[in-house]
């Protein structure tokens, strides 16, 4: 399941669960939408009840990020304790050209990607 909230410059994202193709639609259409406005865009992903997620969803990350939007973001900040999702935020760096932090507390997430 995935929530989303957006704010002037932020598209703000919690998956519970499991994160399905259809939660990363949703997740792309949000985004393309709020990538329309001025200005910079940031992301903040909220993975802390995140259980897995489907090969489809790595996939669509993938030609998402990677290939079509992998300059439009300004910062993307990640909120886990899981060492895997950490270590692929961590790659993710060198092929996105947004400022990638992750983090275990979301408040500072929060603080982070909105200063």
């Amino acid at each position: 399941m995935i929530t989303i909230e957006q704010s002037e410059d932020l598209v703000n994202v919690a998956i519970m669960g499991e994160f399905t193709i259809a939660d990363f639609k949703t997740f792309e259409e949000q985004s393309l939408y709020k990538l329309k406005s001025p200005g910079a865009v940031n992301l903040l992903f909220d993975l802390r009840a995140m259980v897995s997620y489907t090969i489809d969803v790595a996939w669509e990350e993938i030609k998402f990020f990677r290939r079509e939007h992998n300059h439009d973001f300004s910062k993307i900040a990640v909120v886990t304790d899981n060492q895997w999702i950490t270590w692929q935020a961590w790659l993710s760096r060198i092929f996105v050209d947004a400022d990638i932090r992750v983090f275990t507390d979301y408040t500072e997430a929060q603080a982070w990607v909105q200063s």
